[in-house]
C-alpha cells in the first residue's frame, strides 16, 4: 500500500488519540510516520518527576475511567500490555462534619452505605451498570449515528434528564448520594445542572461500578508507552521535536490525521478550506479551565474520614449545593472561594511513584479559561478542610495555572483539557455537525483530536474512529484490523 513517496499514513501529534490513530492504520498494514512538536511523547498522557527526585507525577490524567471500557483499549488489549490495577472504591467524597461518601467498585456496598438513599442510587444507576457495553458503545461514538442500544438509549437519556435539571434532588432525601453523584458532574467543567455534565457524569459513575476506574501502575506515560511499542513493532515511525505549523510542510502522504484543536486546523490549511467549513471549525467553542497542582507527600493525607485514604480518586468539593456553588462561580468566569477540587493519591496503589514511605497528589481546580492565577494555596485550603495537617505534609510541590496548561499541550486551549466545551450542542456538533466528524473537506485530511466525537478522555476513540473512517474511504478497509497483542 506504499505510495511512490514511501508513506501512506502521517499523524501529527502523539497523544493518545494520534498513537491509537497510528496503531490502527499500522495494523492495517499501512507505512505510519507519527511527528510529535515535543521532545517527549504522549501529550497530556504523560509521567515525570515534576516535584522531587523519586516522586513521579502524572502530567495529564492521573485516573482513567474509560481504559477498561473503551471499545479501541478494549480491542488493543490494554490490559494485558500494562498492569492496570482497579480499586476497590472507585472514588470518594469528603462532606462537612468528617463523613464521607464512598463509591465502591461494589455497586451494592455502595448503596449499603448511603443509608435511605441506598435504594435511590440503585435504580439510577443500577441499569445502567447492567448495559454498560451498550452505553459505552453509545458514548464512544458521534451521536449523530442511528442509535443501536435505543432502549438503553432511553434509560440514559431519562436519568440524564433528570439530573441534568432543577428537579436532580427529588429522589435523594440526604447529603451524601447526591454530593458523590455530583462529584462525577463536576469532571466536566460546565454548569450545574445541565444535561451535558450529567450525562458525562453518569457514564463516568457507570463505569465505576462496572469495570472500575483503573490506576495505571508506572503512571500515565505507560499507557503511551503500550500504543508507542505497537506502533514501532508494525513498522511505525515517531519523529520527536517536530513542531509542524502548516499542512504543506508534511512529505507527500495519501491520509494525513491531525490530533489537533479544530482552530489549529484551520491555520495549518492555510486558506485551502473551504469557506464554510472553516466557518464552522472556528465557531467551535472551547470550555473553562483547569489549574494543576502536583505534590510530594511525607506521609498519606490524613483525611478525616479514615476510608478516603484507600480512595485513589477523590472529588473534594463539599455538597451537591457547594459543588454547583463553585462550578457556577467559574462558568460566570469568576474564581470560586471554596473550590471543586479533583485529586487522585495513585501512591496508596503504586509503590512506584514515590520513595519508600512517602506519597504523591495530584489535583486540579477549575478556573475561567486562561487564568493565570495560581491555585496551590486554593487547592492546599479546600483539602486541607477535610483532612487538617494535610499543609504539615507537604514536602514541594509544583503548580500549572490554566495558561501554562496550554503552553504544554496547544490542544488545552486556555487550558481546557477537553478540547472543547461540553455543552449538548458540541457532544452533536464535535466538531461539526455529521456522522463522520472526522473527515474534514481535504482530500485525505482527518481530525482525530478529543475536539472530535466522542470527546476527551484517554479512551484513543477519536483517534480509532478517525482511522476507520480514513481507512474505509481512502483504501476501501471496511472491516477493523486486529489490534490484539502480539504473541
Amino acid at each position: 500500500m506504499t505510495t511512490e513517496q514511501g508513506l501512506d499514513a502521517i499523524v501529527v501529534g502523539s497523544g493518545p488519540n494520534g498513537l491509537a490513530a497510528a496503531v490502527t492504520l499500522a495494523r492495517a498494514g499501512l507505512s505510519v510516520r507519527v511527528y510529535e512538536r515535543n521532545p517527549a511523547i504522549g501529550g497530556g498522557a504523560a509521567t515525570a518527576e515534576l516535584t522531587l527526585p523519586g516522586f513521579r507525577h502524572d502530567v495529564g490524567s492521573a485516573v482513567h475511567p474509560l481504559a477498561l471500557a473503551s471499545e479501541f483499549f478494549q480491542k488493543f488489549g490494554l490490559k494485558d500490555r500494562i498492569e492496570l490495577r482497579v480499586p476497590e472504591i472507585s472514588f470518594g467524597h469528603p462532606l462537612p462534619g468528617g463523613g464521607a461518601g464512598v463509591a465502591w467498585h461494589d455497586i451494592e456496598r455502595t448503596a449499603a452505605g448511603l443509608d435511605r438513599d441506598g435504594p435511590a442510587w440503585l435504580r439510577l444507576l443500577g441499569p445502567l451498570v447492567d448495559n454498560i457495553q451498550a452505553i459505552a458503545e453509545v458514548t464512544g461514538d458521534t451521536l449523530l449515528r442511528v442509535p443501536r442500544h435505543p432502549l438503553t438509549l432511553a434509560r440514559f437519556g431519562l436519568r440524564t434528564l433528570e439530573q441534568g435539571s432543577p428537579a436532580w434532588n427529588w429522589r435523594f432525601t440526604g447529603e451524601t448520594a447526591p454530593a458523590l453523584l455530583t462529584g462525577t458532574f463536576a469532571h466536566s467543567i460546565g454548569r450545574l445542572p445541565s444535561p451535558s455534565t450529567a450525562g458525562a457524569g453518569l457514564t463516568l459513575a457507570a463505569h465505576a461500578h462496572a469495570r472500575g476506574w483503573p490506576i495505571p501502575i508506572g503512571g500515565s506515560g505507560a499507557i503511551v508507552r503500550a500504543l508507542a511499542d505497537d506502533l514501532l513493532a508494525h513498522g511505525g515511525e515517531i519523529v520527536t521535536d517536530a513542531d509542524i505549523t502548516s499542512l504543506k510542510e508534511l512529505p507527500s502522504a495519501r491520509i494525513v490525521l491531525l490530533d489537533v484543536t479544530p482552530r489549529a486546523l484551520v491555520d495549518l490549511a492555510d486558506g485551502a478550506l473551504p469557506d464554510r467549513y472553516a466557518a464552522s471549525l472556528k465557531s467551535f467553542h472551547y470550555g473553562n479551565a483547569v489549574a494543576k497542582v502536583d505534590f510530594a507527600l511525607s506521609e498519606p493525607v490524613p483525611f478525616t474520614a479514615t476510608e478516603l485514604r484507600r480512595a485513589p480518586t477523590l472529588h473534594v468539593g463539599g455538597t451537591r449545593a457547594d459543588q454547583a456553588r463553585a462550578e457556577n462561580a467559574v462558568a460566570r468566569g469568576r474564581h470560586a472561594d471554596s473550590p471543586y477540587v479533583l485529586a487522585a493519591q495513585p501512591s496508596i496503589l503504586d509503590s512506584t511513584r514515590a520513595p519508600a514511605g512517602k506519597h504523591t497528589l495530584w489535583a486540579y481546580t477549575h478556573v475561567p479559561a486562561g487564568s493565570t492565577r495560581d491555585q496551590t494555596e486554593q487547592i492546599t485550603r479546600q483539602i486541607e478542610r477535610f483532612a487538617p495537617g494535610f499543609r504539615d505534609t507537604i514536602l514541594a510541590s509544583y503548580s500549572q495555572t490554566a495558561a501554562q496548561m496550554q503552553n504544554h499541550n496547544p490542544n488545552h486551549v486556555g487550558g481546557d483539557i477537553a478540547a472543547g466545551a461540553i455543552s449538548m450542542a458540541q457532544l452533536v456538533r464535535r466538531p461539526v455537525f455529521s456522522n463522520d466528524p472526522w473527515r474534514t473537506p481535504l482530500d485525505g485530511v482527518y481530525l482525530c483530536s478529543s475536539s472530535t466525537a466522542p470527546g476527551p478522555g484517554v479512551h484513543g476513540m477519536c483517534g480509532y474512529r478517525a482511522a476507520l473512517s480514513a481507512l474505509r474511504h481512502e483504501y476501501n478497509i471496511v472491516e477493523p484490523p486486529d489490534l490484539s497483542p502480539l504473541q
